[in-house]
């Protein structure tokens, strides 16, 4: 594989990364206080599922969701703080880049009609499957370092 300035490998390293940083990213800009105290990501959660075309978003999100919203709260929340951050510092990558792809598909279907987001999701997913199976913890990682996944 020939790359400019950087190694294919390193490449990957910095897409690797740049995933971890949005994550990173979608933590810090949520009203935690919101979400934790009011419930407001849950109830936003709560009213998109509940106009979803398809009944088995809606009957999972009322089985699953609706009776524990402070706990599915939390772990969302926490879900992209523990993503950005595996993926920035490339500790248990491929742990990180399934659990971000689950994530984001889970956001996909969830919001299918709001356009506006499916872009950021569809890439984030897209970033995740080519970082994974490119096995984009191979160098500037802690799995590396470790020898974790090698």
């Amino acid at each position: 594989m020939r790359t400019i300035w950087l190694s294919g490998a390193e490449w990957l390293a910095v897409l690797r990364t740049g995933l971890g940083l949005w994550w990173l990213e979608s933590w810090r800009h949520k009203d935690r206080k919101g979400w934790f105290e009011r419930g407001t990501g849950i109830a936003w959660a709560a009213d998109v599922a509940g106009k979803h075309r398809w009944g088995v978003v809606r009957t999972g999100f009322r089985r699953v969701v609706e009776p524990r919203p402070k706990l599915i709260a939390y772990v969302v929340v926490y879900a992209e703080l523990a993503l950005g951050l595996g993926l920035v510092t490339g500790f248990l990558t491929p742990i990180a880049l399934i659990a971000g792809l689950l994530l984001n598909l889970f956001y996909l279907v969830l919001m299918i009609h709001d356009w506006a987001e499916q872009g950021q999701n569809a890439m984030m997913a897209l970033i995740s499957l080519v970082a994974l199976f490119a096995m984009a913890w191979q160098t500037w990682s802690l799995d590396a370092a470790f020898g974790l996944f090698l």
